[in-house]
């Protein structure tokens, strides 16, 4: 069952009187948990469209839906509503609050979700989620404490604590080393089966590109490969189910 479809989206910037396009009638379509990558180089327009799909910025024209809403021409704050309730982002920077231990920091986004859960039941589901990618040991380290993979799992739970359809990944391993890098990768493979949680790799890098099940293509602003190819059940990843929980700890 398709979880996104977008049909001939087109976003267009502006620097004065000229126009910038940056999406050119992009159409795709992704089903419930999918875990594939969006591969193109810099400047071609993924960062852009997953902006759009993440509803962080709203396309030009065309029509977005999502689980068979249409969230294109939605106001700012309803966009809001639903990336809160259904989208979680994980980015190459990890965006950790420096003076907050792990814990804190994964709880956060509790705070503005609609539940308006207890002190006690939030720090329970946070504790969970540091346990779920294994940083048990680890939740009162503040990240000046981690390892560069131990903050991208924080940051990785943190997208993961208001329990979303949808996790956005944009450039994970950016800031890793090959071994680290991979162990991540692993995680991700691990969450989309065991989860189902449906996973969009945004990323230049053909390593992480090859987690994915499926790859669509991007070139300056279109869809030129990977758009409406068959989605593959989660047992048909290539090698197999995932490994054991990952090591991603890297070294300092």
């Amino acid at each position: 069952m398709e979880l996104i479809q977008l049909h001939n989206i087109c976003k267009t910037y502006y620097r004065g009187d000229i126009a910038i396009p940056v999406l050119r009638d992009v159409s795709l379509t992704v089903g419930r948990s999918e875990l594939l990558a969006l591969m193109g180089p810099s400047g071609s327009g993924k960062t852009t469209l997953m902006n759009i799909l993440g509803c962080l910025d709203r396309a030009t024209s065309g029509e977005y839906w999502l689980e068979a809403q249409k969230v294109s021409g939605l106001s700012v704050d309803e966009r809001a509503l639903i990336r809160n309730r259904k989208i979680g982002f994980v980015f190459q920077t990890f965006n950790l609050l420096p003076r907050t231990s792990a814990l804190e920091n994964v709880a956060m986004p509790l705070s503005y979700a609609p539940e308006h859960l207890s002190n006690r039941e939030a720090r329970r589901r946070a504790e969970e989620m540091l346990c779920r990618v294994g940083l048990q040991e680890r939740m009162d380290h503040e990240p000046s404490q981690l390892s560069g993979g131990e903050q991208q799992r924080v940051a990785i739970a943190r997208a993961l604590i208001n329990q979303p359809e949808l996790l956005f990944a944009d450039e994970p391993t950016g800031n890793l080393d090959s071994h680290t890098s991979e162990g991540v990768l692993l995680l991700f493979r691990q969450l989309n089966e065991e989860n189902r949680i449906t996973i969009l790799l945004v990323t230049h890098d053909t390593n992480v590109a090859r987690h994915a099940r499926r790859i669509i293509h991007i070139h300056d602003g279109v869809i030129v490969d990977g758009a409406f190819a068959a989605v593959a059940e989660p047992t048909e990843l290539q090698g197999g189910s995932a490994p054991p929980a990952p090591n991603v700890g890297g070294t300092r």
